[in-house]
């Protein structure tokens, strides 16, 4: 017994010895690279700037370091910002010492309505008469897409082009739950709100087909006449191609002038080196992003400069109180869109969505936050991949709403969600249940029995009236009529050339517009940007992706495409009872 008890104490000292060495470890690793990030860069003349979009593009990285525990290599993985994306693009487009762009797009993770602002955004730089040059052992539709503006688009001979068209696969549960005996007690108000129907159906509602194939024919109708205007090849030549899978053969992708070339690495390094005037590749000079985003920036204002736009991010599922990134949180929000409106340095706000909804209550606060600023200083919306639902209820009261062509959008609708599992628990595995109460409902909200029909009606008339108020907030922040609202509501989804038809946004641009045209509404030729919420502290971010972002990395890796389900139903089931969401996530890959 004494040498079980000295072997366990040893084992625990030895534990905490090494959880203390490793601790250690990671402050100077953290240190030594948070030192490598304040060194300025020097950037010679004739370099490159290397693109190379191997992480997944976010709105906002946070400015740690350690962004992500990579679980494969157990090295540190990380995120690009989309902010400092095009920031460093615009600074290159400027900068004589840089002669042109080398996009690496193998392993690139962004929604499509973040890569058409990227791709904007080289589109601009091509105007400095700099050249683009795009490589990729194989490429998606998303990465074909940014790549197909470049100078010279390039694969490896083995590659191939998964240019194939869009699709929307929905996964239904309802013969699941009924083999499960377990009842989905649902409450809905919107004939297009799709969330709940995986629970009450095996398959799509007419109403439901129908907004996908308008939104989806849409959005590829728009990256399609993207390409064709890039590549100079008629439209309905390029939907012959993804009819036929033509695009899968590198030889065809290059005969039909989908590509200039097969080249390996090594035979494009020689062709950069040739355009930027180098003898060999060895010569070639290429920065990195990471590199170049610490060069200096001439276009920078000498000086001191008081006045600021506020940038505000708000990305991710919507949920009350506090919530981590990722995650949009009520009171974080708030607070973040409170302090903007009562900084005096701050003379516009711009609240930049990624968000396809969440909890209906919280998005009302937030959306209180909103509307108090909008009378004190200009506001402006800009949409990101998605700012539907709850994204699209927090960003109502804006001046004015900006939207990427194929930003997902609407679905103004509300639904209630509850579970019946009384019958599950008994007949399948032998439990009961049994109750004393003070009141006739005063369990009101089990999981072991159905909802009566009281309580039904208590549901239905809350949703209805939560409903309601979100038509009236759009009908008031879009100067609309009541009725006009509810016409393109009900739950229905747009695209973002759908929403400006309709008048759900003003105009089709990224974050950058949205930018300009605060400091326009504000009179601001000078200004800085504020960017809120405050990123997390170092410690709450590494616990955080040493516990929730390990297990979710790992559930992803396991479970690969099939794991947007199970986020989906774990959102829908663990949110509030009333609900303004989306009803899946869409990406185009």
């Amino acid at each position: 017994m004494k040498s079980f008890i000295k072997c366990l104490f040893a084992s625990i000292l030895g534990i905490i010895i090494a959880s203390l060495i490793l601790f250690l470890i990671s402050f100077a690793v953290i240190s030594s690279m948070v030192s490598r990030q304040e060194r300025p860069v020097d950037v010679k003349q004739h370099s490159i700037l290397m693109l190379k979009l191997d992480k997944p593009v976010v709105d906002r990285k946070t400015n740690m370091p350690v962004l992500t525990v990579d679980l494969d290599n157990l090295g540190i993985g990380g995120e690009l910002g989309l902010n400092d994306l095009l920031n460093t693009i615009d600074k290159a487009r400027t900068d004589t010492n840089i002669t042109g762009i080398y996009l690496e797009l193998s392993t690139l993770q962004a929604g499509i309505a973040t890569i058409e602002e990227i791709r904007d955004a080289l589109l601009e730089f091509r105007t400095s008469g700099k050249f683009i040059v795009a490589f990729s052992d194989t490429y998606s539709q998303g990465a074909y897409y940014l790549a197909s503006l470049a100078d010279k688009l390039y694969l490896n001979p083995a590659g191939y082009i998964n240019f194939i068209g869009l699709s929307a696969e929905v996964m239904f549960y309802k013969q699941a739950l009924d083999k499960l005996d377990i009842e989905a007690e649902i409450i809905r108000h919107g004939t297009f709100k799709s969330a709940v129907e995986p629970f009450l159906y095996d398959r799509m509602s007419p109403e439901n087909r129908e907004q996908i194939r308008v939104y989806v024919n849409s959005i590829w109708d728009h990256v399609v006449g993207q390409i064709s205007e890039s590549r100079g090849i008629q439209a309905d030549r390029l939907n012959e191609f993804a009819d036929r899978l033509e695009m899968w053969s590198s030889s065809a992708a290059v005969e039909k002038g989908l590509l200039d070339a097969v080249l390996y690495r090594d035979q494009v390094m020689d062709t950069l080196a040739m355009l930027s005037g180098r003898e060999s590749q060895e010569e070639n000079r290429l920065v990195s992003f990471s590199d170049y985003v610490k060069a200096p920036d001439t276009r920078r204002s000498k000086g001191y400069v008081r006045e600021r736009i506020a940038v505000v991010y708000a990305s991710g599922t919507i949920y009350m109180g506090d919530q981590l990134a990722g995650s949009i949180g009520s009171e974080n929000l708030s607070k973040a869109i409170r302090e903007a409106r009562e900084d005096s340095s701050v003379k516009a706000v711009v609240l930049r969505v990624n968000s396809g909804g969440g909890d209906a209550l919280a998005s009302e606060i937030i959306w209180r936050e909103l509307e108090l600023t909008r009378g004190v200083k200009p506001v402006i919306a800009s949409m990101g991949d998605v700012a539907a639902s709850g994204g699209y209820y927090i960003l109502a009261p804006a001046d004015t709403i900006v939207a990427s062509p194929v930003t997902i959008t609407g679905s103004i609708g509300v639904f209630g969600l509850m579970v019946n599992a009384g019958d599950f628990l008994e007949d399948k595995l032998g439990i009961t249940v049994d109750v004393e109460k003070t009141n006739s409902y005063s369990d009101f909200g089990s999981v072991y029995r159905p909802l009566s029909p009281l309580e039904r009606n208590v549901m239905q008339h809350f949703v209805d009236e939560t409903y309601e108020s979100f038509v009236n907030h759009v009908a008031e922040g879009r100067d609309m009529a009541f009725e006009a609202v509810d016409r393109i509501g009900e739950g229905r989804v747009w695209s973002g050339i759908n929403a400006l038809d309709i008048g759900l946004v003003d105009m089709m641009g990224g974050l950058s517009d949205a930018i300009d045209i605060a400091a326009q509404m504000a009179g601001l030729d000078d200004y800085r940007i504020k960017e809120l919420p405050a990123v997390e502290d170092p410690v709450t971010m590494i616990i955080r992706e040493l516990t929730t972002g390990a297990r979710e990395k790992f559930l992803g890796k396991e479970l690969k495409n099939s794991y947007i389900h199970y986020k989906n139903l774990k959102e829908i089931l663990g949110n509030d009872r009333i609900q303004a969401r989306m009803p899946y996530d869409l990406m185009v890959y």
